[in-house]
């Protein structure tokens, strides 16, 4: 089975795809109620220790670091502090586990399972990805929140985290179709 973490300093998105490609569980850890670093990574060590005790992983696969500062979207302290987080997730992976995390781009890993992004959209990126994980996959049940106040009170929306969990569910859907073009190749 496969583990696809989508790792930010508010919520970590959490996938797991089984030998049979198969979407086992798909959640998030909700991070933004922790204080410190110290305190979200041994929040994030409790959940992931209790996900090994629940599921066989065989591989865990953890979106990669931006890159790169582009103007308009993170600051250098932000792409630091994620950075920082990611590095310290992927040691408490590595522990936990027994075996080293593989990272993925994640443009590479949404190219790899067939998004291409439609310039002409209004939505942006993150919303067209998990637009495009929820016609792959209409059987997760994304969590949702009633709105309480403003234009669109009383309706019913996704919260947040569901990119998270949609941005998980790429890189783990992405390394296994990986995994299977190599094992192809090879016969």
């Amino acid at each position: 089975m496969t583990l696809g973490l989508d790792i930010s300093t508010s919520a970590i998105g959490i996938c797991l795809i089984d030998d049979a490609d198969k979407v086992k569980h798909v959640s998030f850890i909700d991070l933004k109620k922790k204080k410190s670093p110290f305190e979200k990574a041994a929040y994030f060590r409790q959940e992931i220790s209790m996900i090994k005790d629940s599921f066989s992983i065989g591989k865990v696969v953890i979106e990669e670091n931006l890159q790169a500062f582009r103007p308009g979207l993170s600051s250098a302290k932000t792409i630091v502090s994620l950075a920082r987080f990611n590095g310290i997730c992927s040691y408490i992976t590595s522990e936990v586990f027994g075996f080293d995390p593989e990272f993925v781009n994640v443009n590479s890993a949404r190219k790899l399972v067939g998004f291409k992004k439609d310039r002409k959209d209004k939505k942006n990126t993150k919303e067209q990805v998990l637009d495009f994980v929820r016609a792959l996959e209409p059987s997760i049940e994304w969590p949702t929140k009633v709105m309480k106040s403003g234009p669109r009170r009383g309706n019913v929306v996704l919260i947040n985290e569901c990119y998270d969990m949609a941005d998980a569910y790429i890189v783990a859907a992405s390394a296994h179709l990986r995994e299977k073009t190599c094992l192809e190749q090879k016969k």
